[in-house]
């Protein structure tokens, strides 16, 4: 669907001149006393992850695609890809890992995720902003090392290196951000 460059916002997907899809991360209008009123979108290639910027008169006409987005559960990985079942119509979609990116480490079975979905094959993927995971191995904590000056290296049940405060010990189950792997706190179960 053709739309006018000014109507383009954050999270739009867009189908640029070269026929890839683009995701919009900001777009932003210039209206100056005189001349061309015009939108600056900054986006991101979904196949590739390689960000553009490109300016447009705020009149001129945009191809944006069409993405619906759905519930999943996360079912297994194997080597077709990482696999996830509508939760609506229970069909299985495979997810290529370039779609996932560093996100697939946290990825748990049943986990409850929204796909971006573009003419049947998924482009993006959206986890829970917290997963909790167990500590497998971390450093003992050192005699006089305070909580709110340093963190120690541990290593997660899914394989992840986190930074934990110096309190933490093997064994404890912990809440992490997805989008950055970082510590949040002490799981409350």
């Amino acid at each position: 669907m053709r739309v006018i460059a000014s109507s383009i916002r954050k999270g739009n997907i867009v189908e640029h001149e070269d026929g890839q899809l683009y995701a919009v991360l900001t777009a932003e209008s210039f209206h100056p006393g005189k001349g061309t009123p015009t939108t600056t979108i900054d986006m991101r290639r979904i196949s590739d992850g390689v960000k553009t910027q490109v300016r447009y008169k705020t009149t001129e006409q945009v191809e944006r695609a069409f993405v619906e987005d759905a519930n999943f559960s996360y079912l297994y990985s194997d080597g077709d890809g990482n696999h996830f079942m509508n939760e609506a119509t229970f069909d299985q979609v495979p997810v290529g890992d370039d779609v996932l990116g560093g996100q697939k480490i946290f990825l748990q079975e049943g986990m409850k995720v929204v796909l971006s979905v573009f003419n049947g094959v998924a482009v993006a993927i959206q986890l829970p902003q917290r997963v909790v995971l167990e500590v497998v191995e971390t450093e003992p904590a050192m005699k006089g090392q305070t909580a709110s000056s340093s963190f120690k290296p541990a290593k997660m049940s899914n394989g992840a290196r986190v930074m934990v405060p110096p309190h933490i010990q093997t064994g404890t189950r912990v809440v992490v951000q997805t989008e950055d792997g970082s510590y949040v706190e002490r799981a409350k179960d």
